[in-house]
């Protein structure tokens, strides 16, 4: 065994950002990605170009609470210290929540089982504080009717019509949405969306299909044929990107 090697670790982290002003998660021309970002720390912390491996791509303006990411790296110091020197460096839109040693084989990738998404409405204008963060709608939504939609919706369906890949989809389309859900009250809502994986801006899309129907747009019959059909309708648009979070990675 090369002794050089063997100090070599896999370590899986949990991160969150605010993606207001990032270009996504994977790294674009430029360095403007959450993935550039981190790797350009790492190269600091490391004295190396390190590669980052994570769960998913998020789109330009979508945030998360629970990104992963792995790296593999000869580090000694533990994993608080390890945390700190990302700190120092790290913007404060990028927070790396946890750090944990494992397995080579772990990927953040391939070893997931499941991710949880939510998406969040504002009736009415949100404030300051809130407007960077979710949809603000300024019809009155019938929730009854997007819960029937989330209904009609969760399962085991060929998402086709639901995808933003403009009838290039080279990619098995069938998915198994577990969970659709409308959450809240007053003038804050939730739409939480679960399921092994997820299709090109598959959540805002679902997420568009729901207000749609909601704002009384789209009926549950259009909906249906639209989703047998596996043909997209000028009625499913595509939510806007700054209200939805990747919330969890599951393994």
């Amino acid at each position: 065994m090369n002794p050089v090697a063997s100090k070599v670790r896999r370590w899986k982290c949990l991160c969150a950002y605010d993606g207001t002003s990032f270009a996504g998660w994977q790294s674009q021309v430029g360095g403007r990605a959450i993935q550039d970002i981190i790797e350009k720390r790492i190269a600091e912390i490391f004295k190396k170009p390190i590669r980052i491996h994570g769960s998913g791509r998020t789109d330009a303006g979508v945030h998360a609470l629970g990104q992963v990411f792995h790296f593999d790296a000869e580090w000694r110091h533990g994993s608080p210290k390890l945390i700190a020197a990302f700190r120092i460096g790290l913007p404060s839109a990028i927070q790396i929540r946890s750090i944990h040693a494992v397995a080579k084989r772990f990927h953040a990738r391939f070893d997931a089982t499941g991710k949880r998404y939510e998406y969040h409405l504002q009736l009415g204008d949100a404030d300051p504080f809130r407007r960077p963060f979710s949809w603000s709608i300024y019809k009155p939504l019938n929730v009854a009717a997007m819960r029937a939609a989330a209904a009609v919706l969760q399962g085991r369906h060929d998402f086709r019509a639901f995808t933003a890949l403009n009838g290039t989809v080279r990619e098995d389309t069938v998915r198994v949405l577990r969970r659709l859900e409308v959450i809240g009250q007053g003038r804050r809502w939730r739409i939480v969306a679960e399921a092994e994986g997820f299709l090109y801006k598959m959540v805002r899309s679902l997420v568009g299909a729901l207000v749609a129907v909601g704002e009384g747009k789209l009926t549950l019959a259009q909906l249906r044929e639209s989703l047998h059909a596996t043909e997209r309708i000028p009625a499913i648009t595509t939510a806007p990107p700054q209200g939805l979070f990747l919330v969890r990675v599951t393994y």
